[in-house]
Order: C-alpha cells, then structure tokens, then sequence
C-alpha cells in the first residue's frame, strides 16, 4: 500500500550570518496511512524545519515530498494549497485568535473555505463537544488553561476534516497531567476518525504514550527508525540512547509514569 506520507532524500540548508547551517540533511523514511509517527530529538535536531517542509511552509533545498503519491515539490501554487487543507497542525503555543471567542476560533477555518455560519457553528460545536470543551463556546482564550487552549486548536483543525495532523511540540508547554489527557485525545481522534498523526517532540515519554513509530533525528540526520518498541528497547543510535537515558532520569525526577505503546 503507498505510504500517506513519504519523504525522499529531504535537505534543507539556511544561510545565516555565522554562514551556513545544514538544518536537514538526506532524510528518507514513509509513515503508513492511519499511524501516529513521531519525530524526536534534542534541541537544534531539525524536528521543526523537518515537519514544516512536510507540508512545504518550508521549502526543501533538495528532495521530495509525497503526500498521498503526489509531490509537493512539482505542485503549482493552486495545487499546494489545495493539499495544505488536507493537511492540518498544531503548535506549541496554539496560535489562537484572542479576539474571537471559543466557537468562532473553530469557526474560522469554516469562514475562509466558504461554509455558511449556521452550518459552521453547528460543525464548531459539535467539534467543541469532541475534545471536551462544549461549555466553553462563549469564553475567550484569555480565560482558558492551557490544556484548554490546545483543546480548542485541535478542535478548530478538525474543521477542515484533514487526513494528517502534524503536531509540532503540541505539548511542551504543557503539565505532565494536561500532557497526557491531551494526548489521549489524539489517540482517540486518530482510532475514531483515521487520522494519520505526526508527533514532533524533544520527550520520549510522549513518543512512548501515543506513536507506533519513531525516527531519531541528531544534527539534522536520520539517526535510525523503527518501532518505538524496537527503539526503546533496543537502541542501535548514541542520540536514542542519549533521550532514553534523559527520559528515565525526568521519570525519576518528576514520579509520573506514563502508560504507552512500550511495556
């Protein structure tokens, strides 16, 4: 079966002052429809300018990138926006409209594509109810925890009824707790509506909780890819050793246990 995702000799190069910087460097690796993938590394590993070129908000220098067969490299612009509604995400500080209230914040999507209000505040609410938060519609983001805004954002990605969702550090600013409810959330958005997940994170114990499969990124090369269960437990890269062993010291550290796809 074609991968959802497939990505093909990825590089991306800045050119900066200090001159230049090798971001991604020769990526390869396929996610599979229906899986929740995660992208894990340390900070300056390339997770965020990889996951950004997979929907080309960053333009690769070299490679490709195949959504559903198709290369986002030899789209026209028309083309590339028409993919990009297919493909939503989610962010570490959940990019909110803090003058919209709850229910238009899910809204909005819905207004730029063209839906009649009465049928988009119907499609908000009914999302709103999904993810928990259906008393809610009326309060600002101002008024919201954090959890709840994070909430709120993947009920407004959910409008456009996407078949990826790229999550890039979604819960990094979140509580250990908020964390884990947030991402059972998306483990049950993945089971109910078959929506392929990418998890870009610095946290094994995330990866552990939600994804299937794993690819270690260090300096911006593929340090190695598998299962999370043949990862975790049998390591071959100094970089998946190296977050392993920062996981279990973060365990000892904080007494949260998280139950996950590794037993």
């Amino acid at each position: 079966m074609e991968p959802i995702i497939r990505v093909e000799n990825l590089s991306k190069v800045f050119d900066a002052k200090s001159g230049r910087v090798d971001a991604v460097r020769n990526i390869n690796f396929e996610i599979a429809k229906g899986d929740i993938f995660g992208i894990i590394g340390l900070s300056g590993a390339g997770k965020s300018t990889l996951v950004r070129c997979l929907n080309l908000l960053e333009r690769p220098t070299s490679g490709n990138v195949y959504i559903k067969g198709k290369n986002l490299m030899d789209m026209s612009g028309k083309e590339l926006r028409k993919t990009r509604r297919n493909i939503g995400m989610i962010f570490q500080n959940f990019n909110l409209l803090m003058q919209r209230n709850v229910l238009d914040n899910v809204c909005f999507p819905l207004e730029i594509a063209g839906v009649k209000r009465k049928e988009a505040k119907e499609r908000a609410m009914e999302l709103l109810k999904k993810v928990g938060l259906g008393d809610k519609a009326a309060s600002y983001p101002a008024q919201l925890s954090g959890g709840q805004k994070q909430r709120v954002a993947i009920a407004r990605v959910l409008a456009n009824n996407p078949e990826i969702l790229l999550c890039d550090e979604a819960t990094s600013a979140l509580d250990p707790q908020t964390t884990k409810s947030i991402l059972n959330l998306l483990k049950s958005i993945n089971e109910e509506y078959g929506i392929t997940i990418v998890v870009i994170t610095h946290e094994m114990r995330v990866v552990k909780n939600i994804c299937s499969h794993v690819a270690v990124l260090n300096h911006g090369k593929l340090a190695e890819k598998g299962t999370v269960k043949e990862v975790f437990t049998n390591p071959k890269s100094s970089a998946a050793k190296v977050l392993i062993l920062n996981d279990e010291e973060q365990d000892k550290f904080s007494g949260e246990v998280y139950e996950g796809n590794v037993g």
